[in-house]
């Protein structure tokens, strides 16, 4: 198995069983390294190059270029400036309205932009789900592509030779 291939170069082409094993394991260490508070996170920052890694060879494997990993990334920075901005707009209502007389107004006002915010990034994060599926589910694009050979598994004994008869 040939673990540095798989999480410390971005060149090449993986199949889908090794995106996934390398996906879990990068995931399963985030998950641990976000219970330890502080440290953790700043140890998490490292786990993001393994994560392009293996997304940048699965993308190859289909034939399609790296740069498509930052479709969802920008998505999110969109949808996390229309959060912030309907939030504060929630809040800014809120501040003008909250006067005595109206502090259930200004109350559900500051909960609408809160729910807005909420819904949009509900949208980032279904589009970075489905962007993960696309990748982890579409076929290899078969033979070589402009980024090698086919895949051969990193993950499990590796394959049989072929049998010459004589």
């Amino acid at each position: 198995m040939d673990w540095k291939f798989l999480f410390l170069t971005a060149e090449g082409r993986i199949g889908r069983k090794d995106f996934w094993i390398g996906f879990l394991i990068v995931f399963a260490a985030s998950v641990v390294l976000n219970i330890v508070p502080v440290l953790g996170q700043i140890l998490g920052l490292l786990l993001i190059w393994p994560q392009i890694c293996i997304h940048a060879k699965r993308l190859h494997d289909m034939g399609r270029t790296a740069w498509l990993m930052l479709v969802p990334f920008a998505v999110t920075v969109v949808c996390a400036t229309l959060a912030v901005v309907t939030v504060g707009a929630g809040f800014l209502s809120a501040a003008i309205l909250g006067s005595t007389d109206a502090d259930m107004a200004a109350a559900g006002s500051a909960m609408a932009g809160v729910g807005a915010a909420s819904a949009v990034m509900g949208l980032a994060m279904l589009f970075g789900l489905a962007f993960l599926l696309w990748v982890g589910l579409t076929p290899s694009q078969p033979g070589e592509n402009r980024f090698g050979p086919p895949a051969q598994p990193v993950t499990g004994p590796p394959p049989a030779p072929p049998i010459v008869e004589p």
